[in-house]
C-alpha cells in the first residue's frame, strides 16, 4: 500500500507491505471556499455576532491586531489585507493600527520569518508589525486575577487599543480543546506570570484539559474569564484543510464567533475510529509545526486514543530547527533523569509551571501509556538523547518491526497529525 505522512515542507512517503491492514485516519473532505477573498470581505460586512467591521471601526482612533506566530499555518496573506482596508475606509490612520504577534512565550518573528508570516510587503512596510514579548512586565496591564488565582496581566498595546481584533487558526489543541480564538490574547499576549499559573501541572493533569474539549475545560474557561476583563474583542476566525485552503471563515465577537468555527470544525478535525491498534503511526503535521521537537509531542498527544496501551507510537517529524528552548530541553533532561512518574510528581508540587515545561509534562503523559519512536533528519545525536524516545532511522522498517512485535498486522496511519483526532467509538 501506498500513503504518506506530512513532513516539513513536502510529504514523506510510506510503502507498505501488502500483507499489513493499513487504516488511514484523515479528516473528511472539507468544501473549500470557491473564492475566498469575496467570502472574507462578505465576513467582515456580515459578521456572526456583533457589529460589522465598518460599523466597529467607526470613530475609533486605533486598533491593535493579534496574529499568530511562525507555528501556525494562518493565510494572513489573504486575512489580512481587507481587515487593513475596512480599518483605513473607516478612518483610521495605518500609525495608529498595530499587527502584534501573539507569541506568549515563543522567541520572536522578525526579518524573513515575519515576512512570511504577514504575506505582504505591502503591509509590512505601511502598517507597525511588533512582536509580544511575555518577560517584559512593564509592557502587560494589571487587571487583577481570575477566581482560580490566574494573574491577568495583558500586552498593554492591546488592552489600550480602542479597537481590539485577533486573527486565529482554529484546530485542535491538546491543551486548549480547540486553538484560535481567546488563546491568541492568552497565552498569546499574556505576562509570563499569567502563562506560568495557566499551565501550571495540576491545571494541565485536568482530565478535560485535552484535544477537542471546551465545556468544564480549566484552561479555556480561564481563558474566557480573562476575556470578559478585557472587555469588547472581535475575531475573524479560518479554518483550512490539509493542503493548507481555506474551508471556513467568519468574523464577530470572540466568544460566539470562535464557538461557532468550532463546531464547524469538529466533524472533520474529530474523526471516530472503531477499533484501537498495537501500532500507529503519525506526522507532527509538517511545517511549520515540526520545526521543533517541543511542538511535534502535538502529534503524539493526538494520537492517543486509538493506542492500545502498551503499543508503538511512530512518529515523523523534521525537527529542522532542533529541539526547540533552552528551557524546553532542561525540561527534557530532568524528565530523562527522573523517569516520567518521579517527573511528574516533583511538577504537581508547584503552582507555577517553569518555561515549556508544559509540553514535557504532555510528553510524559505519552510515555506513560505507549512506546515511542521518533523518525527525523533535523535532531542530532545530542538531541536525539535528549528527547526521552526512541530515534528511528526508517519509518517502514520501524512500522515492520512493531507489527512483527505485537503479533498484530493492523495498524493506523495519521497523515495530518496533530490536525486530526482520532476517537475511539466502539460499534
Amino acid at each position: 500500500m501506498e500513503t504518506y505522512l506530512l513532513y516539513g515542507r513536502g510529504r514523506l512517503p510510506l510503502h507498505l507491505p501488502e500483507d499489513l491492514e493499513v487504516t488511514v485516519v484523515r479528516k473528511p473532505p472539507m468544501p473549500l471556499l470557491k473564492d475566498p477573498a469575496s467570502r472574507i470581505q462578505e465576513a467582515l460586512r456580515s459578521p456572526s455576532s456583533g457589529r460589522s467591521l465598518p460599523k466597529l471601526a467607526e470613530g475609533r482612533k486605533s486598533a491593535c491586531i493579534l496574529i499568530c506566530d511562525i507555528t501556525r499555518p494562518v493565510p494572513h496573506a489573504q486575512l489580512l489585507p481587507p481587515l487593513i482596508d475596512g480599518l483605513l475606509s473607516a478612518g483610521m490612520q495605518r500609525k495608529d493600527i498595530l499587527i502584534l504577534v501573539a507569541t506568549g512565550l515563543h522567541r520572536p518573528n522578525e526579518g524573513e520569518e515575519l515576512r512570511e508570516i504577514i504575506g505582504s510587503d505591502f503591509i509590512l512596510n505601511s502598517i507597525p508589525v511588533a512582536n509580544h514579548f511575555a518577560r517584559d512586565r512593564a509592557a502587560h496591564v494589571d487587571l487583577g486575577q481570575t477566581t482560580s488565582g490566574i494573574p491577568i496581566l495583558i500586552d498593554r498595546r492591546f488592552v489600550e487599543a480602542d479597537l481590539r481584533l485577533v486573527v486565529g487558526l482554529v484546530e485542535p489543541h491538546f491543551m486548549a480543546g480547540y486553538s484560535g480564538g481567546r488563546k491568541l490574547v492568552v497565552p498569546g499576549v499574556a505576562h509570563c506570570d499569567t502563562i506560568f499559573r495557566l499551565h501550571a501541572a495540576g491545571i494541565l493533569n485536568h482530565p478535560l484539559a485535552t484535544n477537542c474539549v471546551i465545556d468544564g475545560n480549566p484552561i479555556h474557561e480561564a481563558q474566557m474569564e480573562v476575556l470578559r476583563v478585557i472587555g469588547e474583542i472581535h475575531a475573524l476566525n479560518v479554518v483550512i484543510d490539509e493542503q493548507r485552503k481555506i474551508s471556513f471563515v467568519n468574523f464577530g465577537e470572540i466568544q460566539a464567533s470562535h464557538a461557532e468555527a468550532v463546531a464547524f470544525i469538529r466533524p472533520y478535525a474529530e474523526v471516530p475510529v472503531a477499533r484501537r491498534f498495537r501500532t500507529v503511526v503519525t506526522s507532527a503535521a509538517g511545517y511549520p509545526l515540526d520545526r521543533t521537537f517541543y511542538q511535534t509531542i502535538k502529534g503524539m498527544v493526538g494520537a492517543l486514543d486509538i493506542l492500545e496501551p502498551g503499543g508503538t507510537l511512530i512518529i515523523a517529524s523534521e525537527c529542522s530547527e532542533g529541539m526547540g528552548s533552552p528551557e524546553f530541553v532542561e525540561a527534557q533532561r530532568m524528565l530523562n533523569r527522573l523517569g516520567y512518574h518521579e517527573f511528574v510528581k516533583e511538577i504537581m508540587k508547584r503552582n507555577l509551571a517553569r518555561i515549556d515545561e508544559w509540553q514535557t509534562q504532555m510528553l510524559a503523559k505519552a510515555l506513560h501509556q505507549v512506546r515511542i519512536q521518533l523518525y527525523s533528519s533535523g535532531l542530532n545525536r545530542g538531541d536525539l538523547a535528549d528527547c526521552g524516545v526512541t530515534p528511528v532511522a526508517s519509518v517502514e522498517q520501524a512500522i515492520r518491526e512493531s507489527t512483527a512485535r505485537h503479533g498484530d498486522p493492523r495498524l493506523a496511519v495519521i497523515p495530518e497529525g496533530p490536525y486530526v483526532i482520532p476517537l475511539h467509538r466502539a460499534v
